[in-house]
């Protein structure tokens, strides 16, 4: 079933058509990027509506929508599309539409009522979040580019560099091996600046006896991964391995237990409770992990709070740490395919603490 036609059959009962118009969605399920255009899906037909720029692209590349050149009053145009099929009732996406849009195809819509409850987003993320062999596929192609990368670090990390350097150099490489882009700005910090979950790279330079903690992913075809690694310049202290180690032991015993079936506060609670025996719990801040699919932060989300279950198909990181203010940080971030029969750890760096 192509991804079209399973928006065809999640479209919200009582209304007659799903208009598209996020720039992830309308990618996912015509199969092409742009930066602009509406994807009209009925129950038996879509229609890609797209302008000048890409016209000649989605003629070429787009298969399960029918594509039409979108003229200057582009609204009016919708509008007598869907006064051609009789609809009487549409659904938009309500975590991104914005209230300007949606007024004006309220303004324009004569006669037609508008469902913008949350739950076409929510089918959307429901169809995403199970991904099919292909998109698995392009996932494990950017997380071997991050891996990689992580080869590739490991050779140009030393006492003097800065953490703008090491970003730049994550950067470069995976760029110049198959990126398309990058899944997010990466993360690359040193010394006490690794206390800082989502710190920014700046001018420090590491010295001896520094952590390293950087997280950063690729993404090929519109699908990103995402890792973490913490490793040593020099030699750590005492309680900088200590807490590596319970890290270690928190992520393995996560790794150990997930599975389908479960809750994302049940997924949290397998790391979270290592690290709350050994006393760390409130240097441990964040969740343990969420999807990741063609945008970086997907459904589901394993989650002290979250009670929805975890199912076949979809791919979670699994990244507890610990941060201990004005001293260092530790994470450790792997990348899981979940199945029914199993998961699949598409993460292949080394996790045992590597000083260099």
């Amino acid at each position: 079933m192509t991804n079209i036609e399973k928006l065809m059959q999640c479209i919200p009962k009582g209304s007659d058509c799903a208009i598209i118009t996020s720039d992830i969605n309308r990618r996912y399920f015509s199969g092409m990027k742009s930066s602009a255009g509406v994807v009209l899906c009925f129950k038996d037909i879509a229609y890609l509506v797209i302008d000048f720029r890409y016209i000649e692209k989605a003629r070429k590349t787009v298969t399960d929508c029918e594509v039409i050149l979108q003229e200057s009053n582009s609204i009016q145009q919708i509008y007598r599309i869907l006064k051609e099929h009789n609809v009487n009732r549409v659904s938009v996406e309500s975590h991104c539409i914005t209230i300007e849009r949606l007024k004006a195809y309220q303004n324009a819509f004569l006669n037609i009522e508008f469902d913008y409850s949350n739950e076409l987003s929510r089918n959307i993320f429901n169809i995403r979040t199970r991904k099919n062999p292909k998109e698995v596929e392009k996932i494990k192609f950017a997380q071997k580019i991050a891996d990689d990368a992580f080869k590739h670090i490991l050779k140009y990390i030393k006492v003097g560099v800065t953490e703008k350097d090491i970003a730049l150099e994550l950067d470069y490489y995976m760029l110049k091996h198959g990126a398309e882009a990058l899944s997010f700005d990466t993360i690359a910090l040193a010394g006490k600046n690794t206390s800082m979950p989502h710190g920014v790279p700046s001018d420090y330079e590491v010295h001896n006896g520094d952590f390293v903690l950087m997280d950063y992913g690729s993404i090929v075809d519109g699908y990103h991964s995402d890792m973490t690694r913490t490793i040593c310049v020099g030699t750590p202290t005492k309680k900088m391995c200590e807490v590596y180690s319970i890290v270690l032991k928190a992520q393995q015993c996560a790794l150990d237990n997930i599975k389908t079936g479960i809750t994302g506060s049940v997924g949290d609670s397998f790391a979270r409770n290592v690290i709350q025996n050994y006393g760390y719990g409130e240097y441990f801040g964040h969740s343990l992990g969420h999807g990741v699919g063609m945008e970086i932060h997907e459904y589901p989300v394993m989650a002290q709070n979250n009670d929805e279950m975890l199912v076949d198909g979809s791919i979670v990181t699994v990244e507890p740490g610990i941060y201990i203010p004005n001293e260092f940080g530790v994470r450790i971030e792997d990348f899981i395919y979940l199945q029914d029969s199993g998961i699949e750890n598409l993460t292949k760096s080394p996790k045992d603490l590597i000083c260099i």
